[in-house]
């Protein structure tokens, strides 16, 4: 098969992918996005042969567009662009996943400094403000304080870029010092880790420890339900532990899992790319 690789920048994910590609005997194609020019009707040489395109794009604005391009040419794209698109905003992710009946935590969007700060006071201290837009626990911040969210909000408003007014709050989930990431395959975990830290972000990002754990079956089902109320694909499904159960808080669409592969059972790039292969294959008998 020839698969295309949409990127920006090879990190170790990249890496492991292509070598599984490489060492199957695929003919894999590294298409650089910042070198790339994407006309509306012709596609460009690198993809037009493609059985299917990876999109990893680092930057979520490149992501969101390329696939709509690809798309566009009739070549298979993972992820769809409807995928990114709702994935890439926390605000639609959490719309899906509410309207899914997934528990996810109590969260409301206002536009004004004004309207926020009456979100903020009726959550109460902590809670929880985040960028609509973004990766890797960035522009995140616990509030703990009514003077601390007058800070916060009138940086946003001030100095932020637009996507930065739309004000996205949640409540603060009293998590057990860790959360879950499940990497998923329309819906299928093909493995499972927790990720704990001191420090109430618990992203790999930004220094969390990460360990393997198996996927329970309320873990299963709130994956696969969450996977199929964003479009499905490979998928890093975030998971926080709430007692007894789970709330789910996000979807991701270009899901990192270099962390996850270093901790778990699984043998990750080469499940990611027999799914891959499979995706591709059914594509193909599609067009005959």
């Amino acid at each position: 098969m020839r698969i295309g690789m949409l990127y920006s920048r090879i990190r170790r994910d990249e890496k492991l992918l292509l070598s599984e590609l490489r060492e199957r005997g695929h003919d894999v194609v590294k298409i650089d996005v910042r070198k790339q020019r994407f006309g509306l009707t012709e596609p460009p040489a690198d993809i037009e042969d493609c059985d299917l395109v990876i999109d990893r794009c680092l930057a979520t604005s490149r992501s969101r567009y390329v696939t709509r391009f690809v798309e566009q040419y009739d070549v298979p794209v993972v992820n769809d662009p409807e995928t990114a698109a709702v994935c890439a905003d926390k605000a639609r992710n959490s719309l899906v996943l509410a309207d899914a009946g997934i528990p996810t935590p109590n969260t409301e969007v206002a536009f004004t400094k004004e309207a926020a700060m009456e979100i903020i006071e009726s959550f109460g201290y902590p809670c929880v403000i985040k960028p609509v837009v973004g990766s890797w626990g960035r522009l995140m911040a616990k509030i703990d304080t009514r003077s601390a969210a007058e800070a916060i909000l009138e940086h946003k408003e001030t100095l932020g870029h637009y996507e930065h007014k739309v004000f996205y709050i949640q409540e603060f989930v009293e998590k057990p010092g860790r959360d879950i990431r499940v990497l998923a395959t329309d819906g299928e975990p093909v493995a499972a880790m927790a990720r704990s830290s001191d420090h109430w972000l618990t992203n790999a990002a930004k220094g969390a420890e990460t360990e393997h754990i198996e996927v329970d079956d309320e873990m299963r089902d709130l994956v696969a339900r969450a996977s199929e109320s964003v479009g499905g694909g490979l998928l890093g499904v975030d998971l926080m532990e709430t007692g007894d159960s789970y709330t789910v808080h996000e979807v991701n669409h270009t899901v990192e899992f270099k962390a996850l592969n270093e901790v778990a059972e699984t043998d990750v790039p080469g499940t990611v790319v027999d799914w891959l292969e499979a995706r591709a294959e059914a594509g193909m008998e599609a067009t005959v």
